[in-house]
């Protein structure tokens, strides 16, 4: 399915999502071969991607999947330099949640990925007057800042969560 298509085929919740999380529309980036991003900085492997999981080609995201099993929706996004060893793993992460309203926190723990601290935090919350609820990892490593995050309507969360935990817990950097 051309990504267009796609996009058109989220419908209004995993849409508002996606450009909240990602500030852009449908487009394209390159780099990924299926299970490794290639990049000269920020290059990751992610561990396996459910079937149910169709990709995007979204402005803004490394990565985009929209999770048909769970309504829900998959983005990847990392940023080198910048300063990015300078601001607190709870920053980072508060950054994500800007445009939810109505905040509730299931879950906010330091865990280990790939050798370092990372934030996770689960969190109930209001996008755009739609209840929602966001799982996302905050993670730095050699000057880049990685997100994964995932977000579903909370009566579908659970659809989709064991399949993002162990995309989650394959993550991997590679390259310089």
């Amino acid at each position: 399915m051309a990504p267009v298509q796609a996009c058109k085929q989220l419908g209004a919740f995993a849409l508002f999502a996606l450009f909240a999380l990602t500030g852009g529309g449908c487009g394209g980036k390159e780099g990924f071969d299926g299970q490794v991003y290639h990049a000269e900085r920020g290059g990751f492997q992610l561990g396996p991607i459910p079937s149910s999981w169709e990709r995007l080609h979204l402005d803004g995201p490394l990565l985009a999947f929209v999770d048909h099993a769970s309504g829900g929706a998959v983005e990847v996004h990392v940023q080198c330099g910048k300063d990015a060893d300078d601001v607190p793993l709870s920053a980072l992460t508060k950054h994500l949640l800007i445009g939810y309203t109505e905040r509730a926190f299931r879950e906010e723990k330091v865990l280990p990925l790939d050798g370092r601290e990372s934030l996770h935090t689960v969190v109930d919350a209001k996008l755009d007057g739609v209840q929602v609820t966001l799982d996302a990892y905050v993670m730095k490593k050699d000057g880049c800042v990685y997100d994964l995050v995932y977000v579903a309507k909370p009566a579908k969360y659970e659809a989709g969560a064991p399949g993002f935990t162990t995309f989650v817990a394959g993550f991997h950097t590679v390259g310089g």
